[in-house]
């Protein structure tokens, strides 16, 4: 036992999937482990490796988290190396690089992210909560204070780890629910982001309960975005770069990050809304509790929801494509590569649009869509010379394969609706 008290680590990596994987490691063996690494099969996890590849090891950062809820533990985010090489399309890796990649152009960038999570019984057949039946639950405070002691739990640890929380709601949906906190460096945001998950998904399971960060887990309802708050600042001075004296109060810059955002969203639209179910959060009908709440369109206007891009102010903006499925460390990846690009291009983004796109979308012509399906997210993905440049190529080829793979098990899924429309054709 360490002098805080901590028995175990679980030193861990994040797949290209987002899975979360760990070996727990006696406090005696943790020096050994930061010297020589925790051994791992890369095939066994979702990485491009065979069994034939030799062991791959991951290397524990000076991040730690103790588990508030089990403080005799502590989780530890490590990046991966093989054969004394780190291994280049590790997502926790992809990052550092883009990140290393803004500071090389003077960028330093801040971001937040705003996860949503259902609450289900503990088998995840139904909502946690059968009194949860408004038509527009949003904000319902006698909803919110019947899952109190697990929603303040969660909040009362992210109190104690410093993450500055500063609000919980009972959101668009029957038993979902969003929790934010401080924004930070992309790199502990995305370390954040991944610890947030993990104990969201175990508090829930302590109080009976199964939390969910599916896209869409019920077909009526707004589904789980993960909503991005970015901001490019200078690495020397501190200084906020998106402040400006154009629209609304933003830098041209800013105007160049908005314009990198929109033109690679489409290309993109594999990291941030990655897997099948994805796809029927961002082209979802109307809810019951009347809108989605996602875009289906790749557009951006001032302080309104119902584009891909909010600006919220003259400090920021929001991109609301990504969904609960996303891996939290190639969401800010892909944040950093359309906000460089677009400023390395210096991309117009066009005029905003000050229109409900929910109600009068149609108005707007030539306004280019989303992927409607993880096919056609895939198609954009692999074709895309702008991810290959700011990924790597090991990256590009891996994602792709993988993601590839994922949508050919899909396909050969035989579903109720196959049956229930086609036996008797």
């Amino acid at each position: 036992m360490t002098k805080d008290g901590i028995r175990y680590y679980l030193v861990s990596f994040t797949d290209l999937f987002g899975v979360v994987r760990s070996k727990l490691v006696p406090a005696t063996a943790i020096d050994d482990m930061r010297e020589e690494g925790a051994g791992f099969a890369g095939f066994a996890a979702h990485l491009d490796m065979t069994p034939a590849h030799p062991d791959m090891l991951a290397m524990p950062s000076d991040n730690i988290y103790p588990l508030p809820w089990k403080p005799e533990v502590a989780w530890i985010p490590s990046d991966l190396q093989m054969d004394d090489q780190e291994v280049d399309h590790a997502p926790r890796l992809v990052l550092k690089r883009l990140i290393s990649r803004a500071k090389d152009m003077g960028y330093k960038v801040m971001t937040g992210v705003e996860p949503e999570f259902f609450l289900l019984s503990s088998s995840g057949d139904e909502l946690s909560d059968d009194s949860d039946t408004r038509s527009k639950p949003c904000y319902d405070q006698q909803a919110l204070m019947r899952r109190y002691d697990v929603i303040s739990e969660i909040s009362d640890a992210m109190i104690s780890m410093g993450w500055e929380p500063y609000q919980n709601d009972h959101e668009d949906a029957n038993g979902q629910f969003e929790m934010n906190w401080g924004f930070t460096d992309p790199l502990t945001t995305a370390d954040r982001h991944t610890f947030f998950k993990v104990m969201v998904k175990s508090l829930a399971e302590i109080h009976g309960f199964k939390a969910t960060f599916m896209p869409k887990p019920m077909a009526n309802l707004t589904g789980n975005g993960c909503h991005v708050h970015l901001s490019i600042w200078d690495a020397e001075s501190g200084k906020n770069l998106m402040k400006g004296d154009g629209e609304l109060g933003l830098s041209k810059l800013a105007y160049n990050v908005i314009g990198g955002l929109l033109e690679n969203a489409k290309s993109l639209a594999l990291i941030t809304n990655p897997v099948v179910n994805s796809y029927k959060r961002i082209n979802a009908p109307r809810t019951t509790s009347g809108a989605t709440w996602s875009p289906n369109t790749v557009t951006y206007g001032g302080n309104n929801r119902t584009h891909m891009i909010r600006i919220p102010g003259d400090n920021r903006v929001e991109v609301r494509l990504a969904d609960g499925a996303t891996n939290p460390y190639l969401l800010q990846a892909a944040m950093i590569a359309s906000a460089l690009d677009g400023i390395e291009r210096n991309v117009d983004p066009g005029e905003r649009i000050d229109l409900d796109m929910y109600a009068e979308g149609y108005k707007v012509k030539n306004a280019p869509k989303l992927p409607l399906n993880m096919l056609d997210s895939l198609r954009l993905f692999e074709s895309s010379n702008f991810v290959e440049k700011y990924f790597g190529k090991e990256f590009h080829t891996a994602y792709t394969k993988l993601k590839g793979e994922e949508w050919d098990e899909y396909m050969r899924y035989f579903s109720a609706w196959e049956k229930a429309n086609a036996l008797d054709v």
